[in-house]
């Protein structure tokens, strides 16, 4: 290939131990996690103490031939701000992070403050958490749209995952239209294969939102790889907004207990249904200029002993 591959979204944490709507989310031994009230295979059973670490991660970028990687966040996986912060300012070239206020509960203007002044560049709101049993947080909310103003005056890029279908357009609109500067990248594409996913896809229309892939192997997870349906939604979405608008992530390393890191890229660049033009810029393009990589290294494909 003649072009550089970028994951758009990615998660690490060194622990779980937090809670969301009151259920506990907890690491375990050999990739597992006590998830909302259930035993899971979280990671990776190779991922023996439950750490999710950057060293990990690069090896597996390494060999999969990804140069760089958005790490975003979740709050299933608690805040990981100290050391989403070490990780990018180790690895500038290999990763931009997001900072994750707590934007559950009042107060977290300040955090994001915080967070822009201590040097994240981007922040992640986890939208569809936002919808709680006892409460839901609006986006267009007063506090959130000086959140945003503050975003925006600093250049941030917001990463936000939204509730499925359009429950959350309407607000993402408002919060668009009154910060025009404000690059958005929407995540899940849009929870492809859910009721309504276009109406969050449309959102791309507006000239500095984009739209990336991260967990579309999961939610595609039924039919497998090499993901068929998946690759009927990513034409569907280029035919509706463009190439130039979508970007590629796998959601690692949840994803990556059914399949390999690999698998969770190639099913797209080795499909016929895609121009080569179109997986340039799905696989690193565009979300090399989005979010302002430098320099990223070349990697070399290292052949398997099985080969």
């Amino acid at each position: 290939m003649d072009y550089k591959i970028v994951d758009a979204h990615a998660h690490l944490w060194i622990k779980q131990d937090t809670e969301w709507d009151g259920k506990p989310i907890r690491s375990l031994r050999n990739g597992r996690s006590i998830f909302l009230g259930e035993e899971v295979q979280m990671l990776p059973p190779y991922m023996l103490d439950g750490q999710n670490t950057a060293e990990i991660f690069l090896s597996c970028m390494d060999y999969a031939q990804v140069s760089g990687a958005v790490i975003t966040q979740e709050f299933i996986d608690g805040l990981q701000n100290d050391y989403l912060l070490s990780v990018q300012q180790r690895w500038p070239d290999r990763f931009v992070c997001c900072g994750m206020p707590d934007t559950r509960r009042p107060g977290f203007l300040d955090q994001a403050r915080q967070l822009l002044d201590s040097g994240f560049r981007a922040l992640k709101i986890p939208a569809h958490r936002l919808i709680l049993s006892d409460r839901r947080v609006m986006l267009n909310s007063p506090e959130m749209m000086q959140m945003f103003d503050l975003m925006e005056s600093r250049g941030a890029i917001l990463s936000i995952d939204l509730a499925e279908g359009d429950a959350q357009v309407a607000e993402m609109e408002e919060v668009i239209a009154e910060h025009p500067g404000l690059k958005i990248a929407i995540g899940h594409f849009g929870m492809v294969n859910r009721p309504g996913w276009l109406e969050q896809i449309k959102l791309a229309r507006h000239v500095n939102v984009m739209v990336e892939s991260g967990g579309i192997t999961w939610l595609f997870h039924s039919e497998f790889y090499p993901y068929a349906g998946a690759i009927r939604a990513i034409r569907e979405a280029i035919d509706l907004v463009g190439a130039d608008k979508l970007m590629w992530g796998s959601d690692y390393p949840r994803t990556i207990v059914a399949i390999t890191y690999r698998m969770s890229y190639d099913f797209i660049q080795k499909s016929p249904d895609l121009t080569e033009a179109e997986k340039a810029a799905i696989l690193g393009g565009n979300a090399q200029a989005f979010y302002g990589f430098g320099r990223l290294p070349e990697l070399p494909y290292i052949k398997n002993m099985s080969e």
